[in-house]
């Protein structure tokens, strides 16, 4: 038995050397795994890591204050200064009445999405395409919710570029009448570099001294657009008839003030990111101090929309234009703070809008295609964001 076993061995060296070959090759294999889990982490070690890089989950301890000057920079926009020309194309009954209900309905549809964050136990749904996987499923909330977030936030940040450029360039044209013209093309080039340098702050928080500044001039240059209103007086002639004689122009001018005022009320589609910012446990859940940051933010909003869009149209009737500060042309120094203010405003605004898509940016970047999170993928993906 045992010369067998011998001959064997001795007549199949292959054999010999094999075994103890296919025993180092597993231990190999096995400690190859081993430092690869080491180095990659788990599935969720690894989710929680990116998490905790992405821009919207990164920190989570934001106030309830945050919240109000995030929500008012994010809806206070420059629709603001456009509603007495909404009000022009709705008249004084319909106009008092839509501004008064879009208030009382967005005030309600923020409160549901408030609501919804955490309305699954142990679970936030920390951006809203999370919400509309939850929906319509995975993939379907994403092929729904994306495109139409993205489309928002992305032409929002255009229509923040251009009027921080005009704005940019009223202050210089009423400061400086007798200068040189400017093409507003070079406004718009120096209201973006500053966002070369904003975009790559890492997070929802650390904008929040950007975003506080904003809201504060957003409720500057509203005053100063309904003060400066009221000391100009009813103008001689005022018309509050509608423009168009037609009934075709009198329900195109309808369905475009409903637009105009519908564009002022944004911001419902950076709440859930917003609210992902704020601690939350069993006991203490991230809606409470999230709803009372809102309902602040809705008082300021009732006290720049609704005196702007009234007093406005009250003064100047359906001659007023679609931005009521062209129409307020003095006092000149007054007019040109206010554009300041709208362009300090609108650098908050692009903030609040384009992190999200910076979130969304990177999350495939690292997720999908596998990128190392650092600095340098988050320098070179937001700065061609803001170049675009």
């Amino acid at each position: 038995m045992v010369a067998t076993s011998a001959s064997f061995i001795i007549l199949n060296p292959f054999l010999y050397r094999f075994v103890p070959n296919s025993l180092t090759t597993t231990e190999r294999k096995k400690k190859e795994k081993e430092k690869k889990m080491v180095y990659e982490g788990s599935e969720s070690e690894r989710e929680r890591a990116i998490n905790e890089w992405l821009p919207v989950t990164s920190n989570r301890n934001a106030k309830w204050w945050y919240s109000a000057f995030h929500n008012v920079t994010a809806m206070v926009g420059a629709g603001v200064l456009s509603l007495p020309y909404a009000m022009s194309q709705l008249g004084w009954g319909p106009g008092v009445t839509i501004m008064l209900l879009s208030w009382v309905v967005t005030l309600y549809t923020i409160w549901q999405m408030v609501e919804m964050h955490e309305m699954i136990p142990g679970k936030r749904f920390d951006r809203y395409h999370e919400l509309g996987q939850y929906a319509f499923g995975e993939k379907l909330g994403l092929w729904i919710i994306i495109p139409q977030q993205l489309t928002v936030d992305v032409s929002s940040d255009i229509v923040y570029m251009v009027t921080g450029g005009q704005s940019l360039k009223k202050f210089h044209d009423l400061v400086c009448p007798n200068c040189k013209e400017i093409r507003q093309t070079y406004f718009i080039m120096i209201f973006a570099s500053v966002h070369f340098v904003l975009s790559h702050l890492p997070n929802f928080n650390s904008i929040s001294g950007v975003s506080l500044a904003a809201a504060v001039m957003s409720l500057s240059y509203s005053t100063i657009a309904w003060t400066a209103s009221i000391g100009k007086g009813v103008q001689p002639n005022v018309d509050y008839s509608y423009k168009s004689t037609s009934n075709p122009g009198k329900v195109f001018d309808f369905l475009a003030g409903l637009g105009e005022i519908a564009f002022a009320y944004a911001g419902h589609n950076v709440v859930l990111e917003i609210q992902a910012t704020m601690p939350s446990t069993p006991e203490k859940p991230s809606k409470g101090p999230m709803w009372k940051g809102v309902i602040v933010a809705y008082l300021i909003v009732a006290i720049c929309y609704l005196p702007v869009a009234f007093i406005g149209y009250w003064a100047f009737g359906n001659s007023v234009n679609d931005n009521i500060l062209l129409t307020l042309e003095n006092p000149t120094w007054l007019i040109a703070t206010a554009n300041i203010f709208v362009v300090i405003h609108v650098i908050g605004s692009y903030q609040i809008f384009a992190m999200p898509v910076f979130d969304m940016m990177e999350s495939y970047m690292v997720k999908e295609l596998r990128f190392r999170p650092c600095l340098r993928l988050r320098l070179i993906s937001r700065t061609l964001y803001v170049g675009k």
